[in-house]
This record gives C-alpha cells, structure tokens and sequence, in this order.
C-alpha cells in the first residue's frame, strides 16, 4: 500500500514538472513574440507621432489651423523665449539682392515686415523649412498671389507677389520644394520675392535668420525673444558673423565658424576673452562648436 502511494506522488510530481517545464517552453517561445510586439508598437506611435506632426506641424504651438488669415493669431499666448531650430533648411531662392529690408517705410507711414528679394517672373521658389500649406491665395492690393507654410520648428513663412502657385492649401511639402513661380502680382513696382518670417503671428526679422548674399542660415537656432525680433543686422548682408544689433545698439552675437577660438572673437569683436566668458556664461577652455552663437556685448 505504501508503495502504490509513493509510486502515485511520484506521478504527481513528474506531471507537475512536466506541466512547469511546458511552460517554461511556452514562456521562451513567448518571449520573442513579446519582442516583436513591442517593436510594433513603437514603429506604430512613431508613425501616428510623425502622422499628427504632418497633419497640424508645430501644434503644441498654435491653437488651430485655418485658411483664412495670414496673422490670424490675436489672442494667442506668446512665449517669453522660445528656441527656433534652423537646421535643414533650405533658402528659399537663390538669388542674393535684397532691394527691400525689414522695418518702418517713412514715406508710406507703414511697416514692411519681409525681406524683398530680387528675382524674376519665371524664377523657381522654394518652401525654406518642411511644413503644412496653410493659405494659398491671392489679395490685389496686398501680397498678390502667396502662400504661407506652417513648419514643424514653429516658424510660419510667407511668400508674396508670385505669378504662379504650386501647392495648394494643407498640402504638406519637404524643404526645398517648389512651391511657387517669381513675380510681380499685387502691390508691388517690379518682380521681386517678398519673404517673411513669423512665430505665431510674431514678425521676425528673416535676416536675423537667413544670410541670403552667403545663402545660409545665420546660425543653426534662432532665440525667439518677445519684443526683440525686429532689429537690424549690421552691415546689412556682408557680414553673416556679427548677427545682430538690438534696436538700442546694445547686443550683438557672433556665429561661430571653424577655426575660431575664443581669443580670435574677442579680438574680432573688441572685447576681452574674460567679458566674451562672462556674456555666454563659459570657461576660457570651452570647446567652440561651427554653427555655435556666442553673444559678444
């Protein structure tokens, strides 16, 4: 009797590490399973992430998208700061005069909130950042036929007086794409691409960021400061290193290009090594970086 109950447990055991060796099986064969799953599901939000970005670009940013209106953007909270990426970019023409700058037209008692670059009727215009088609109009007594992109870094560009649109309204398109044709429509004397940059509804200089005579972004970002975005760069185009001036005369910042070093910018800029530390909060043996902007006063 003894022994058929020990030869019983003894089944009873056999078939429960059977059972947990199965499953031990099942667990391995599972585990790759699990693996691949995973990675489906990561594929899949980064497809549904890049999905929405195309859909509304930058729309932590903006409170809605519509057709309607260029600077539509009243009641929008504007960051105090805010870092513009400019990197992959693409200039919107290659053509490098500027016959029109930003800023306030005396005779005409209103402001010009673009760039005026001189090209042809005819000429290729291309998208500056990729982004989302947001107005594709035309208004006579304004900017003729334009086109405005919203963009993934923030950025709104507008692109006025052309003869021919390309795109239409939330169509997306890669940077350098063509979007429209050079021209002389609306108000306007001559054919001439009229280029502005916006940051929800906020004009910014576009040559703050874009060097159009060395066909180059002026540096890799672009520090969104509400209420400092409208002044000039000194030597209008000639000198894509010294960036900016504010509209009082007291802030300039230097690209950094390769080769430099903290002492040959000093020199260049007029200041100490120990002031141009202190202004960009670094050490006399940081490591400078092409593309990086140092403030120099």
């Amino acid at each position: 009797m003894a022994f058929k109950k020990l030869k019983i447990i003894t089944a009873g055991v056999l078939v429960l590490m059977s059972v947990h060796v199965s499953a031990q099986d099942l667990l391995a064969k599972q585990a790759p399973i699990d693996r691949k799953l995973k990675a489906v599901d990561s594929v899949a939000l980064v497809r549904q992430i890049k999905a929405e970005q195309s859909a509304y670009p930058a729309y932590d940013l903006y409170p809605s998208w519509e057709n309607e209106y260029v600077h539509g953007y009243a009641d929008v909270a504007i960051p105090d700061t805010f870092r513009i990426n400019l990197v992959n970019f693409c200039m919107p023409t290659d053509h490098t005069q500027i016959t029109d700058v930003f800023g306030y037209r005396p005779r005409r008692r209103r402001m010009h909130y673009g760039l005026d670059v001189k090209v042809y009727i005819g000429d290729t215009i291309r998208a500056a950042f990729s982004g989302k088609v947001r107005i594709v109009k035309y208004e006579r007594r304004g900017y003729g036929r334009y086109i405005v992109i919203r963009h993934e870094n923030g950025l709104e560009t507008v692109y006025g007086h052309l003869s021919k649109q390309l795109v239409s309204e939330n169509q997306f398109v890669e940077a350098g794409e063509a979007i429209g044709l050079g021209g002389n429509t609306g108000r306007s004397t001559g054919s001439h691409l009229h280029f502005e940059t916006r940051f929800l509804g906020q004009a910014i200089n576009p040559a703050l960021l874009f060097d159009f005579e060395k066909q180059d972004i002026v540096a890799d970002t672009y520090l969104f400061r509400k209420g400092y975005n409208r002044y000039d760069r000194k030597s209008r185009y000639s000198n894509s290193r010294q960036m900016a001036s504010s509209e009082n005369g007291d802030v300039r910042y230097y690209k950094v290009r390769k080769g430099d070093s903290l002492s040959k910018i000093a020199h260049s800029v007029g200041i100490s090594i120990a002031q141009l530390c202190k202004l960009n909060h670094i050490s006399k043996g940081k490591t400078l970086r092409p593309g990086q902007v140092l403030r120099c006063s």
